[in-house]
């Protein structure tokens, strides 16, 4: 068994004392698939537990190597001389397990990048400044050189929405979804949403650009069951748009698993089919419908797990508006 543990200061302020976050941050790094707490903090003083009482409760544990890492900026009489005196007592009482010591945080290259970006939120980012860092800092923590290049903006837009990295693998693309998207958006094609949510967050300044717009018919809360039927409000919006409107060229659905089977069930016997983008997030019948979706001849962008909702339809849809412009 193999253990780290990150050691501080530790401060009469409650508040300061937060390695557990780092601790937490470092053990998903490492140690993405782990149940177990391989990753502990320990405070020379001031807060519990400190580094002695945290090095005893590991070898009680079982732990057979312990890396311990001074979280210092530099090498004071801290770093030199009173945590080695705890930890040469630790190994002097336990020698059968090895306790590795690293150098503390020290000059790195990537201090002076948190220093810069520190100086930089200080200094109030535009918009698009903090946008373009994010989207640097989604490039620098995710390889997607196995991502097609089409297809890397809308993954990356997506992550950016959502911070959620896992969209970059559970993503599904149409071999002709892109390219689809673009065609309808220059063409001045409607793009039909199921939900306002979605409606409200596509950018229509850039859809305007093209002579489209966007349509949700969500019929009025008022409507009768009796109209309705079985069917949500969400899926009979989708229905009666689609039957009224000949110019939809995007279908986006974030919401409503059942617009989707709705959605797909007409743009299946469509002359021209629109794109459909279903990213509808939930536990009743989203996978399903996206599984659905994902069979389909015509062009489709879904992802294959519970995760969705209207954030990430609005950046898809966003992302191929973004392609169109440039």
């Amino acid at each position: 068994m193999e253990l780290i543990l990150l050691a501080g200061h530790g401060s009469p302020k409650k508040d300061a004392n937060s390695l557990d976050h780092i601790a937490a941050l470092l053990h998903e790094m490492i140690h993405p698939d782990c149940t177990e707490q391989c990753v502990k903090v320990a405070y020379l003083q001031f807060a519990k537990p400190d580094i002695t009482e945290a090095l005893e409760a590991a070898v009680k544990e079982g732990a057979k190597k312990i890396i311990v890492h001074p979280y210092f900026l530099s090498g004071g009489m801290h770093v030199t001389s009173d945590i080695p005196e705890i930890i040469n007592e630790i190994r002097g009482k336990n020698p059968e397990v090895e306790i590795v010591y690293t150098e503390p945080l020290g000059i790195h290259k990537k201090m002076a990048e948190v220093v810069h970006e520190r100086i930089n939120a200080a200094g109030g980012l535009k918009p698009a400044e903090i946008e373009q860092r994010s989207f640097e800092i989604i490039g620098d923590e995710a390889d997607f050189i196995d991502v097609p290049e089409e297809i890397q903006p809308i993954v990356k837009r997506v992550i950016h929405t959502t911070a959620d990295f896992d969209f970059k693998k559970s993503l599904v693309f149409h071999p002709d979804a892109v390219k689809a998207g673009v065609v309808a958006i220059k063409a001045g094609k409607d793009i039909l949403t199921d939900v306002e949510m979605v409606k409200t967050g596509i950018n229509k300044k850039l859809l305007q650009k093209w002579g489209g717009k966007v349509i949700c018919r969500i019929p009025d809360a008022g409507l009768e069951d009796s109209e309705a039927g079985n069917q949500t409000r969400s899926e009979l919006g989708i229905e009666r748009a689609l039957k009224e409107n000949s110019n939809i060229g995007i279908i986006a659905i974030g919401n409503a698993p059942t617009a989707l089977f709705k959605a797909i069930d007409m743009a299946g016997v469509s002359e021209t089919p629109p794109l459909v983008i279903g990213v509808p997030v939930g536990f009743v019948k989203a996978i399903e419908s996206k599984s659905y979706l994902a069979k389909q001849s015509f062009p489709f962008i879904t992802n294959i797990s519970r995760k969705g909702g209207s954030t990430v339809a609005v950046a898809i849809v966003n992302a191929l508006l973004k392609i169109a412009e440039e």
